[in-house]
């Protein structure tokens, strides 16, 4: 019959291989894919401050989608860049700047052998029209990546902004109302000259 002393062993050493077991399944396998995705992520976000396309779609698949806020859809480099010099570089530009804060959402999440990459966040978004003062914008985006030759690049972008509560909307409700009250104000004023043109 086990002493007291090897039973308290054996207990001790179960409990202490159940730890090390509870400790190992609690490391993130894609630690260091993360970093480098939220690298990736954060150079994108400068880039797109800086008003570098070219910075940009180097973090980019050359065969990379964007969907843009506009609902806007390029596919590959060239496009990106060119959709890019329409709106913010051209002469017929729509755009001066566009200036953004990104957040990630919730973690990554992998797939595959590990070597595609799912994320979402938040931006806070500052546009500086050609024709208008400037404007904010909150959005959301989605972004899929993959591990290529040992490198993540982002393989698709979509952005997208509530289309029905955003402050664009809003002031078009503003523009609204003022052109109402404008437009009654004018109705109650050109009723009192044709009175007073009556009395006459």
């Amino acid at each position: 019959m086990p002493s007291m002393p090897r039973i308290l062993l054996r207990v001790f050493l179960v409990l202490l291989l159940a730890s090390s077991h509870a400790a190992a399944s609690d490391v993130d396998p894609f630690a260091a894919d993360r970093q480098a995705l939220i690298k990736l992520f954060r150079e994108m976000e400068a880039s797109i401050n800086a008003q570098d396309v070219d910075r940009m779609v180097a973090q980019m698949h050359p065969q990379a989608t964007v969907t843009w806020l506009n609902g806007e859809v390029s596919r590959g480099h060239d496009e990106i860049r060119a959709y890019y010099q329409r709106m913010v570089k051209g002469e017929q530009r729509y755009l001066d700047r566009y200036l953004t804060t990104a957040k990630l959402g919730a973690h990554a999440q992998f797939f595959g052998h590990g070597e595609v990459a799912v994320a979402d966040g938040t931006m806070e978004d500052e546009f500086f029209p050609v024709a208008r003062g400037p404007f904010r914008l909150s959005s959301n985006w989605t972004s899929t990546s993959a591990k290529i030759d040992g490198q993540w690049k982002v393989v698709s972008m979509h952005l997208s902004s509530n289309v029905f509560t955003n402050p664009l909307i809003d002031e078009a409700k503003a523009a609204i109302w003022y052109a109402g009250a404008a437009a009654a104000a004018l109705g109650l004023l050109l009723g009192w000259l044709l009175g007073r043109w009556r009395r006459r």
